[in-house]
């Protein structure tokens, strides 16, 4: 009943910091992972991480236009994560009547 599953997922996440945007998108394995199989799952692992793209924007804010210029960066990460699954799968159980 419980089996196991080894998968690749490609999530992406952003943020103010680089901690910030991998935490977002490592975030989105399990929602990703849901919304793909219809499978209870039990355990999700992180085997491997590979990083596809990372940006950097860096833009120049002012108060009123000209006051108090401040540099602001954001951050985009996209990666790759090999995983392994844990699950149960509800179509091999037997529901009585």
């Amino acid at each position: 009943m419980k089996k196991q599953l080894t998968t690749d997922v490609i999530v992406s996440g952003q943020g103010e910091t680089r901690q910030q945007a991998f935490a977002a998108a490592l975030s989105q394995i399990q929602p990703t992972l849901l919304k793909n199989n219809q499978k209870v799952l039990l355990r999700i692992e992180p085997q491997d991480v590979k990083v596809l793209s990372a940006e950097e924007k860096e833009r120049t804010e002012k108060f009123l236009f000209f006051f108090l210029p401040r540099k602001r960066q954001q951050y985009r990460v996209k990666l790759e994560v090999t995983v392994n699954l844990t699950y149960i799968d509800v179509e091999q159980v037997d529901f009585q009547r």
